[in-house]
Order: structure tokens, then C-alpha cells, then sequence
């Protein structure tokens, strides 16, 4: 409700729709809902379709110049449409940009400024390289640590929880793709749009802010389980071909160590309910999507 709110907030010369696909939740929200924001495009899914396929019937259904994905699990600052909007309109050979993203504790939510997970990068990052070198292009391929985050510049992906898209890249480079459940669904989208000529770019002269929950509780088997068969997708998908069969076999039993040790620190830690997403937000006007419920601004 609050990300609805601060999208209803929002102080913005254009117009804009807001389409919530929602993922067979089972609390009282789509009702809530439909009480006070009437407005809203409402699809319920009988089953929990996942990120992506949530997301791409808000796009399909969606009618503006361009598409946002928004996390339900976000607030938007009174500008940040309208400054994202304006944004693109003066950059037309950019297919996607995204703001900076806040977490609750003040700290920057790295996803929304990254590097594609090549191998080097990957393994930089998932032992730790990045974190012991955060100054050291070569080791924060993959998160971008040495860019300052408060200056905007070109990036090879930016994160679901916000990414404002044109509607010809879409419509050139298709949808989502399916095949991945809840993660690595925008690293791949931005991997294609990239791939077709379109630019992306990190502008953070707005924010939001990302109520995402912490990483010390323990997650359901589901969640680190569709982590770690995104990386597999991704991987194969893009770079399998690009690579000899040992780094092919590096990478596959990296990710599988590192599932085992997600699990093993998972069964270590206390227990908690992670909700799946089931919801999406996405807006549009002559702009909009996110997820927990699925919803999407069309601006």
C-alpha cells in the first residue's frame, strides 16, 4: 500500500496507469485495494506465475510511451517519475535507465547499478575479491563498487525492483523471459537490450527506497534454490558458448558449491516467512511495473 501511495503521490506532468497483477496471495490486500485505489488495473493469478511472467502480462496490457517495473516493496519520491520520465525523453537512444535505490538502513541497494556476471566477475565477486578490493575495477565487475553512486553514467544492468523501459526496446527485444522464476530476469533482459543497440543507464538524480527484507534470516528452500538456477540460466544462456567446457565446468560447480553453503547458512540461521512475490506494480502513462503483488506504472 505504500508503494501505491507514493505513486499516487508523485508530482508529474504526465499521465499514468498503474496495472497490479497479483500471485495468488492469500491476505485481504486485493480487496483493500480495490477499495482505495479503484483506479488500478487489477489481474489476480489463480497460481503464483513468478517475476516475469507476472510482469510481462502488466506489460502486455499496458498502453504508455514507456513501462516502469516497481517493486511493491518500494516508496518513490514525489520527483521521481516525473524526473525519470523527462530523463528518457531527452536520451532516445537509451532503452532502459534506473535511479538510485535506498535501502531502509540509508545504504545503497547495489543491484540497481551492476556490470553483466561474467565469469571473472562472478567469481570476483561470490569469494569475496569485491569486498576485500572495492576500489579495484577489475574485481567489482559485477556491482560496480568504484563508480561513485551519486553520478550518473552508462551500466550494462540495472535491477527489477525499478526499471524504466521504452516501449520499442520492448517491443524490439520481446519480454522477460520466462524461464527464470524470480531472479536473473532483468540481468538477462538487460543483457538482450543491450544486445539489440539500446542504451542503459544509472541516473541517480532521484531515489527510491527499497523495503527489501534482511539477508541474516533464514529464506525458504524456493527463494535460494531459483538464486542459484538463475545463475546456471543465465550462464548458459549467454556465455556457455563463449567459453571452453572446463570454464563451463568451473562455473556450473561454483554455483553449486555455493548452494550448498547458502543452504548450509540458511539451516543455521533462525527462521522466518519470506513470501514469494506475489504481487507486481507497474505504471504507464505517455510511462510502467512491480512485485508482490505484481504491479506496473505505464507513463
Amino acid at each position: 500500500m505504500d508503494c501505491l501511495r507514493s505513486v499516487y503521490d508523485s508530482e508529474t506532468n504526465y499521465s499514468y496507469e498503474i496495472i497490479l497483477i497479483d500471485n495468488n496471495s492469500h491476505d485481504e490486500s486485493l480487496e483493500m485495494i480495490g477499495r482505495e485505489y479503484p483506479d488500478v488495473k487489477l489481474i489476480a493469478n489463480q497460481e503464483n506465475t513468478g517475476f516475469a511472467r507476472a510482469n510481462n502480462q502488466g506489460i502486455e496490457v499496458a498502453s504508455g510511451r514507456y513501462v516502469l517495473l516497481l517493486n511493491s516493496d518500494t516508496v518513490v519520491r514525489k520527483d521521481t517519475l516525473e524526473t525519470m520520465v523527462s530523463f528518457m525523453d531527452g536520451q532516445p537512444d537509451l532503452g532502459a535507465s534506473g535511479c538510485k535505490i535506498i535501502l531502509p538502513d540509508g545504504s545503497l541497494d547495489k543491484a540497481c547499478k551492476r556490470g553483466f556476471p561474467t565469469p571473472a566477475a562472478s567469481f570476483y565477486y561470490a569469494f569475496g575479491f569485491s569486498r576485500l578490493f572495492p576500489d579495484r575495477p577489475r574485481f567489482n565487475g559485477y556491482q560496480l563498487g568504484y563508480l561513485d553512486p551519486d553520478l550518473d553514467y552508462p551500466v550494462d544492468c540495472l535491477v527489477g525492483a525499478f526499471m524504466l523501459l521504452r516501449r520499442e526496446t520492448i517491443e524490439q527485444v520481446g519480454g522477460l523471459d520466462e524461464d527464470f522464476f524470480m531472479y536473473g530476469e532483468d540481468l538477462d533482459w538487460c543483457y538482450r537490450i543491450k544486445e539489440a543497440g539500446w542504451g542503459i543507464y544509472y541516473y541517480p538524480q532521484t531515489s527510491i527506497v527499497h523495503l527489501k527484507g534482511g539477508s541474516a534470516r533464514r529464506r525458504p528452500f524456493k527463494i535460494v534454490y531459483e538464486f542459484h538456477r538463475a545463475m546456471i540460466l543465465f550462464h548458459r544462456k549467454h556465455y556457455s558458448k563463449q567459453y571452453n567446457s572446463m570454464i563451463n565446468g568451473a562455473v556450473y560447480a561454483g554455483v553449486g558449491v555455493k548452494f550448498l553453503l547458502s543452504l548450509l547458512r540458511n539451516a543455521l540461521t533462525f527462521p522466518r516467512t519470506v513470501p514469494l512475490p506475489a504481487q507486481s506494480l507497474s505504471s504507464s502513462g505517455q510511462a510502467g511495473s512491480s512485485t508482490e503483488s505484481n504491479t506496473e506504472v505505464r507513463l
